[in-house]
């Protein structure tokens, strides 16, 4: 495991627990809105692993969680040894995924590795491509879906709403897409903060409050919640 950012103390990343954050270096999409670019590319210096379990060795009673992000997690090979040392130490585990490694997000699931999993699904269908910056073989994300559908403990699939690459309307389709998910959540983007492709903070302006209450109506009768964030 490469781990390239570690942040302490998290309410807000793990639904109802206290956790922290590592990022995970290294990604196989190249997401024209990402703002975690040093990650993706592996510009970034990387954080020993004994660190890590030092601190958490440091927080136990204290962290009920740890979620990893990236970059994305489930690239490593070895991560599968990282999260049993983690479990090992008491705490939860949340992954997010891009849903493009569904045998290894299996096996976790099988060992009971994963508490948690946070999906992003970019686009819908015909956009896939270009949300995530590189050709997507569609069959591995469709598998994501129905796995952590079926097999995940708890879980969340989420859409970051890109202005000048996704519409209202998108939001649809991808609940359409993962219809009878648990849950679905509609993410605000960021406008302020360094970006893959700094061209698209120009397309347009962010979608508006009002905006992402149309679309939680459109969708919420697709699934069993719809969330929204940053807005």
């Amino acid at each position: 495991m490469k781990l390239g950012g570690l942040q302490e103390t998290s309410l807000l990343d793990y639904p109802g627990k206290i956790s922290a954050i590592v990022w995970t270096v290294g990604c196989n999409f190249r997401c024209p809105f990402c703002y975690n670019q040093n990650m993706v590319y592996g510009e970034t210096e990387t954080i020993p692993i004994d660190h890590i379990f030092s601190f958490l060795d440091k927080r136990v009673g204290k962290l009920d969680a740890l979620s990893i992000t990236g970059g994305e997690p489930l690239l490593h090979e070895d991560i599968t040894d990282f999260l049993k040392k983690v479990k090992q130490r008491g705490f939860l585990v949340k992954v997010d995924t891009n849903g493009t490694y569904p045998d290894r997000l299996s096996q976790l699931l099988v060992e009971n590795l994963i508490d948690y999993v946070s999906m992003d699904v970019k686009a819908p269908v015909e956009k896939y491509d270009t949300l995530a910056g590189v050709h997507v073989d569609l069959d591995l994300i469709d598998s994501s879906i129905k796995l952590i559908m079926d097999k995940a403990l708890d879980y969340e699939f989420k859409t970051t709403m890109i202005p000048g690459l996704l519409e209202k309307s998108d939001a649809v389709k991808i609940a359409s897409w993962i219809k009878g998910a648990k849950r679905y959540c509609l993410q605000q983007f960021k406008i302020d903060v360094p970006v893959i492709n700094q061209s698209i903070l120009s397309c347009s302006k962010q979608f508006t409050k009002q905006d992402f209450v149309d679309m939680k109506k459109q969708v919420s009768p697709l699934v069993d919640s719809c969330l929204l964030r940053g807005v």
